[in-house]
């Protein structure tokens, strides 16, 4: 039986109280919150987050390959799926493809995935969604990632979520577009893509429980996903399953994460689901799919270290979301900005800018972050071993706030961090806010984005502040590539 092996959701820790909106600009708005990246976050840095949480023991080095989907990549030419190998500890050997362009490319790397045979694969979706100032899109959005391991069911990667099969079909109309360059979508009218739409999901509904031979009023969990809010909406309540079970689509809260919300939905819908639960999920772009799983007995073996219903969170004002988004200028400081990054240099370094590997002397087992040749202690010389600290808790010893230095989004927090086991560095914080920080704190790291020049994206690792909703310390992933 193939199905999904291992799974997780990331949401950014900042969120939109859509009723400020309004408030500054005069319209727009609506209810609920809506979830977003960080100034130091892309659609790369949310997928390395996702994957990371996905992964469990022992699983890095066993993935085949990795497929990452977005329709708002950090790069074009430029495979973006390498970067989230490379910081997510998988080995050399996988093949890294990006599958994206498109609102359907999630579910599309998923079925691929799903279909195949074989290898452990890693599917990742990932998305921004943006909108022009008080407009549809920019309320309705969210920002978001989630990552799959998908293979066949084995005693060390046992299926959580069976695969039972479904059905897709596609249709060419003009509904929504956006074109190369532009950040901002366009739609057409409403009435004719929700016409369509409720045809086509009906059609691969009855198609796929006709395949699988399953009846509508013995799916324990349902969702429906897609941009277009009225389709979504009619066709949910089509389906003939039962009121109950219609699952949260998480648009109140999160808001619609594009090509990463069918993912998303997916994996908060098995965060509560039992062994014997049958889960659909109905997905509408430019056609439909939809995809039943059959939840086993393994389920409770899957659960993420941070559930997306226990994710910390904390407000982001307007008028900083527009600032982040690259909708409005601020003063920046007055600080020549940074040059770009050498691609040699960071080539030569890879272990330590995207594994976070420092170097652990033999004789004396002192850590060196960044790795060093030459031991502090005793002076040994290339006597050392990996020393990876990506998947390793650290505490604050001291911390100071920077006014000075060059940020998007000043000040910096930086913190000198030890950490378990060894080790010790300074860090610039993020997600939290400077009442936030104290002596003693303990973090863990996250891969984000220092900055961009010369359309050179800056990645490294920060610290992150340990709040409620991890259940368990973060799993290794092994080590660096």
């Amino acid at each position: 039986m193939r199905g999904i092996v291992r799974f997780a959701g990331y949401l950014p820790y900042r969120r939109l109280d859509r009723a400020a909106i309004p408030g500054l600009l005069g319209s727009g708005g609506g209810r609920g919150t809506r979830a977003v990246a960080s100034h130091d976050e892309d659609t790369t840095t949310m997928g390395v987050e996702a994957l990371r949480a996905a992964l469990g023991p022992g699983l890095a080095e066993r993935v085949g390959s990795l497929w990452f989907a977005t329709a708002s990549p950090a790069y074009l030419d430029k495979t973006n799926a390498v970067a989230l190998a490379a910081a997510s500890g998988l080995p050399f050997s996988i093949g890294a493809y990006d599958v994206g362009g498109s609102l359907r490319s999630g579910v599309g790397a998923l079925l691929a995935c799903l279909a195949g045979s074989g290898h452990l694969s890693a599917v990742v979706m990932a998305d921004m969604r943006d909108g022009l100032p008080a407009g549809t899109d920019e309320s309705a959005g969210g920002d978001a990632a989630a990552a799959f391991l998908v293979g066949e069911d084995g005693p060390d990667t046992p299926v959580v979520a069976g695969y039972l099969g479904g059905a897709s079909v596609s249709e060419e109309f003009l509904d929504r577009w956006r074109a190369p360059g532009e950040r901002r979508s366009r739609t057409w009218e409403e009435r004719f893509g929700e016409t369509r739409y409720l045809d086509l999901g009906h059609d691969a509904w009855e198609k796929a429980l006709a395949a699988t031979g399953i009846c509508a009023g013995d799916v324990t969990r349902v969702a429906v996903t897609g941009m277009h809010a009225r389709a979504v909406s009619g066709l949910t309540r089509k389906l003939g399953v039962a009121p109950e079970a219609i699952a949260d689509d998480l648009c109140s809260t999160v808001g619609q994460a594009g090509c990463a919300h069918p993912g998303l939905v997916l994996a908060s819908m098995l965060e509560g689901a039992s062994p014997g639960d049958t889960v659909a999920l109905v997905h509408l772009a430019d056609g439909a799919d939809v995809l039943f799983f059959r939840v086993t007995a393994a389920i409770g073996e899957a659960t993420p270290p941070r559930r997306l219903d226990a994710s910390p969170s904390a407000p982001v004002p307007y008028g900083k979301y527009l600032a982040w988004r690259g909708m409005i200028t601020t003063e920046p400081p007055r600080r020549p900005e940074p040059a770009r990054v050498s691609s040699s240099a960071a080539w030569r370094s890879n272990g330590w800018k995207y594994g976070f590997t420092g170097s652990q002397d033999r004789s004396s087992e002192a850590v060196h972050l960044p790795p060093a040749r030459v031991s502090m202690r005793g002076g040994a010389f290339d006597d050392m071993v990996e020393a990876p600290r990506a998947s390793v808790q650290g505490t604050i010893v001291t911390f100071t706030i920077d006014r000075l230095a060059y940020s998007p989004s000043p000040p910096i927090v930086f913190a000198v961090v030890d950490f378990d086991g060894g080790g010790r560095f300074p860090l610039e914080l993020t997600d939290c806010d400077e009442a936030d920080v104290a002596i003693g704190g303990r973090v863990e790291m996250t891969f984000r984005r220092l900055f961009t020049a010369d359309g050179i994206h800056d990645y490294f690792w920060k610290a992150r502040l340990l709040r409620s909703g991890v259940v368990d310390p973060p799993r290794s992933i092994g080590g660096p590539r």
